[in-house]
């Protein structure tokens, strides 16, 4: 495994869309306790239930310390991989590598990570072994890899269709926590660089009250080439209202890379899900960690499912919407099987299914 000097542009690797086809799924195991409940162990449950829903579809490899090795052994199927690894919490879309490929090789782009917005307005320190993770999984697949030094970025802030078209939204990219030395348009460079881009639509905003700075993956999804679903609400008293709005407005009237109009499917939101007493207050309280209080808003969303190689992995919140969401979905994908996870733990510790899995593309 190397570490190069070349972008991913100049090699002729890009990044594919989500929907194409995968060699693997990555996750991290939940233990802080200072973020999930209960020493973490509702959370780990549902870890082990998406872990088996995406295990029906790809292979699953889950990275767990070593003081929590035994407990996920024993609460893991057989068929799931488990490889120690040390971590500062159990993100891995954001801190894992975005995989590139140029169709006969995998390779692994490794941002900065900073726990999304470092000593501006990150969300724990420290973060160094987070930081390594993207390294470690390129090392036990021996995929060479770029590193970034002095670029942040997460892998739930961008989503991209695979043929050159990426979104991102304004809040994260141009938060003052990630590249504040740097303007719009050197973003937009470097993110055409190391994707392999032709063109970056941005949008303003993400889900209200989102903690990570308004993730891209948590408000919308590429379902396929020049097609997206949105996250949806047709409440006018909502502050989510005006968001979607907006980017229905603007991805409606853009076009993507290939010339193409973009399609746009709404995704309605469930109602609004607030911290009860209870889960507040299973959550240890500690200095320099966001903390978990009763009656605030958590940042559910549909949009923040996962894409496997036969299926689809959504969050579900006993919500009157789970059932449209599904539909919306499987409309969407017709040929993949559409597999809903109760996921109020995930949503607790600040994201979802999305943010929890990365995929890892098949050469």
């Amino acid at each position: 495994m190397k570490t190069l000097n070349s972008t991913p542009k100049l090699d002729g690797f890009r990044m594919p869309g989500e929907f194409e086809p995968h060699d693997g799924c990555w996750i991290i195991w939940p233990e802080r306790t200072d973020n999930w409940r209960l020493g973490a162990k509702p959370a780990q449950k549902v870890f082990v239930e998406v872990a088996k829903a995406i295990s029906e579809f790809e292979s699953v490899t889950v990275c767990v310390s070593n003081e929590q090795y035994d407990n996920a052994r024993n609460m893991l199927p057989e068929n799931v991989r488990l490889v120690e690894m040390s971590n500062n919490d159990s993100w891995i879309r954001d801190c894992g590598p975005t995989f590139v490929t140029n169709g006969n090789e995998v390779r692994g782009v490794d941002w900065s990570f900073n726990a999304w917005g470092g000593l501006v307005d990150g969300l724990y320190f420290p973060w160094d072994k987070d930081d390594h993770v993207a390294r470690k999984v390129c090392e036990i697949e021996q995929k060479d890899r770029y590193r970034l030094d002095d670029f942040v970025l997460e892998g739930g802030s961008i989503h991209v269709d695979g043929e050159g078209t990426l979104i991102v939204t304004e809040e994260c990219l141009l938060s003052e926590g990630r590249n504040p030395d740097l303007s719009r348009n050197e973003i937009e460079n470097v993110l055409k660089e190391y994707l392999n881009l032709e063109k970056i639509i941005w949008i303003p905003l993400g889900i209200y009250n989102d903690e990570t700075n308004g993730h891209v993956d948590n408000i919308i999804h590429y379902v396929a080439p020049g097609k997206v679903v949105l996250a949806w609400t047709d409440d006018k008293n909502d502050p989510q209202y005006e968001i979607c709005q907006k980017a229905y407005e603007i991805l409606s009237n853009e076009i993507d890379a290939k010339g193409r109009k973009i399609e746009v499917i709404k995704l309605m939101l469930p109602s609004n899900i607030l911290i009860t007493k209870e889960e507040s207050e299973g959550v240890d309280a500690i200095d320099g960690t966001l903390p978990r209080q009763e009656g605030d808003r958590l940042a559910a969303s549909y949009a923040n499912f996962y894409i496997a190689n036969g299926g689809v992995v959504l969050p579900l919140f006993n919500d009157p919407n789970d059932e449209k969401a599904i539909d919306t979905l499987k409309s969407c994908f017709p040929n993949r099987k559409i597999v809903g996870v109760y996921a109020r733990e995930i949503l607790l510790g600040g994201g979802n299914i999305h943010c929890i899995t990365q995929q890892q593309p098949k050469a």
